[in-house]
């Protein structure tokens, strides 16, 4: 990939995610990372991700992936639990309550992330990118 393509893409991001952020803190409360935690969580075998695997999933570092998971289980949006088979794996699980709002939040985040493609798309930065991403 040449580093014009990549600047758009990174461009891109930076829009979309801008505005999913904004969207999804304003109308329910939680960071985008939250509600992309939330959505690998529902996804899982389960409902359940040990803590790096969740890390991978999302983009963020140890660290912060722990930071994240305190968060979510001090809201009541998941719970840790402990590997049965090696006590030193941890993994996060999510809740009905993560499960409400992780369903909750999917229409508004669908909504954000269609306005901000729509309004890329009409930015000359990134307007033949988007074009391209589109079906």
């Amino acid at each position: 990939m040449d580093p014009t393509s990549w600047d758009q893409v990174e461009t891109l991001h930076g829009m979309v995610t801008q505005r999913l952020a904004k969207e999804v803190q304003r109308r329910h409360g939680i960071g985008l990372s939250e509600y992309q935690a939330l959505c690998r969580l529902a996804r899982a075998d389960d409902g359940e991700l040990r803590m790096q695997e969740l890390a991978e999933l999302i983009g963020l570092n140890q660290s912060s992936v722990s930071r994240l998971a305190a968060r979510l289980e001090s809201a009541g949006l998941t719970r840790r639990d402990l590997c049965p088979k090696d006590r030193r794996g941890v993994y996060t699980v999510i809740t009905d309550k993560g499960r409400a709002l992780r369903d909750q939040a999917e229409p508004t985040y669908r909504e954000a992330l269609a306005d901000a493609m729509a309004e890329a798309s009409a930015d000359a930065r990134v307007s033949d990118l988007v074009t391209k991403l589109r079906p």
